[in-house]
């Protein structure tokens, strides 16, 4: 009985050895840890900067009444699009008119009376060197035709109110834009020159401004620039494409000492009015190419207590822990300012499993909209102006650089197992 018992002992530790020996299989495949590569790349980058802007219109008017009366007629709708000069409301004019009337009517007499005045005084100046009238009637009708030329120019400027005043009764549009809330309507008694009984306000829509700020470091960037060259952008905030292309338009003379920073304003054509007053937008401010840059994808490079780093494949499919100093971001792209060279191969996905001397084993990027280091995968950002462009070097090597690392399938086979 106690040979059977040993061989049942026997047997299950030859199982618990194969059972083992399955189980470390993967281990002796090489101990490579799968991630997606890009290359190290040299092109132009542009140079912006990033802010949140404010919308507002070039020109806004709140258009009053000049003249009080009751509103007889109200010549278009809340939220047209008017022009200037365009009729807006118009007051009951009868008063206005009956005032026009009586000022025409005085000023045609005192013109009259002006006239003979002056005849009377060319007279009695004819007859002066004869002795015939005195210098006191000489006097007495100089200043008699002087008195009634000033009553006649005083009545010229009281008619011309009131015809102004028969003109204000019917109010324009003093600018050309988008109307808001209507103030007032049929019926309604305004009172001139009163806030409180505003017909309408107008903003202009075509062209339009926006708003925004820059950190007072930035302002070196934007000294060394022409200001008509640069190009401001208005972007969407789910996609980072552009929404709309303007210029710089205006740069203040002087810094916020509040919060350290400067105010500019960007002006858009504004066509079709995507644009409105009072809205806060994504602002993209594009100043120059830094040409020859050194970049990699985002998603590349990462960041610990001492500083960002990147992980760099070796042609012997090793990978190395390389500190990077970066300079800055641009899409989903980094700017290396030191620390990789074109034609080298960082890890874009699969960090987490690395460390420094491990083997990498290549995966080929997927099919856009999946995995990490596609084209076109999550974080894509489409530059402003044009749609957005595959990364640089994702998944590719630089002609010229050092041999690329096996993909999954020929690295399974170098180490003698199927993939």
């Amino acid at each position: 009985m106690r040979r059977p018992a040993a061989r049942v002992v026997i047997a299950f530790c030859l199982v618990s050895l194969v059972a083992a020996g399955c189980a470390q299989a993967p281990e002796r495949r090489g101990g490579r840890v799968p991630v997606t590569v890009a290359s190290v790349e040299t092109r132009s980058v542009p140079f912006e900067l990033d802010a949140t802007g404010t919308v507002e219109p070039i020109a806004t008017a709140d258009v009053l009444a000049q003249v009080g009366g009751m509103v007889t007629r109200v010549a278009f709708h809340e939220g047209d699009d008017v022009r200037a000069g365009q009729v807006l409301v118009e007051l009951d004019k009868t008063a206005f008119a009956t005032e026009a009337a009586r000022t025409a009517a005085l000023l045609e007499r005192d013109r009259a009376q002006a006239r003979t005045a002056r005849l009377n005084w060319e007279r009695t100046q004819a007859l002066a060197p004869q002795q015939l009238v005195s210098p006191g009637e000489l006097d007495d009708a100089r200043s008699a035709a002087e008195a009634a030329e000033a009553t006649a120019l005083a009545d010229s400027a009281a008619h011309a109110r009131a015809v102004l005043d028969l003109d204000h009764a019917t109010v324009r549009a003093p600018i050309s834009g988008r109307t808001g809330k209507l103030g007032v309507h049929v019926g309604d008694v305004v009172r001139a020159n009163d806030p409180s009984s505003a017909v309408v306000t107008i903003h202009q829509l075509k062209p339009i401004r926006v708003r925004f700020t820059i950190p007072q470091a930035d302002m070196g960037a934007l000294q060394g620039e022409r200001q008509h060259d640069v190009r401001v952008y208005v972007v969407h905030d789910d996609t980072d494409s552009a929404r709309a292309e303007g210029s710089l338009a205006f740069v203040d003379n002087q810094v916020d000492q509040a919060s350290g920073t400067l105010m500019l304003k960007g002006e858009f054509a504004n066509q079709d009015a995507a644009l409105w007053p009072g809205a806060f937008v994504r602002v993209r401010l594009q100043l120059h190419e830094q040409q020859g840059a050194t970049v990699v994808p985002t998603a590349a490079v990462n960041n610990s207590q001492s500083g960002s780093y990147c992980y760099v494949v070796k042609p012997d499919t090793t990978v190395e822990l390389r500190p990077v100093n970066v300079s800055r971001s641009w899409q989903d792209l980094t700017v290396i300012a030191s620390g990789l060279a074109a034609g080298e191969t960082v890890v874009t996905d699969g960090q987490v499993r690395l460390s420094p001397g491990a083997r990498a084993l290549i995966r080929a990027p997927q099919a856009a909209g999946g995995a990490p280091g596609a084209p076109g995968g999550a974080g894509r950002r489409g530059g402003p102006g044009a749609p957005a462009q595959a990364s640089p070097g994702r998944g590719s090597r630089a002609q010229g650089g050092d041999p690329p690392a096996p993909t999954e399938h020929a690295q399974a086979a170098a180490d003698g197992h199927r993939p």
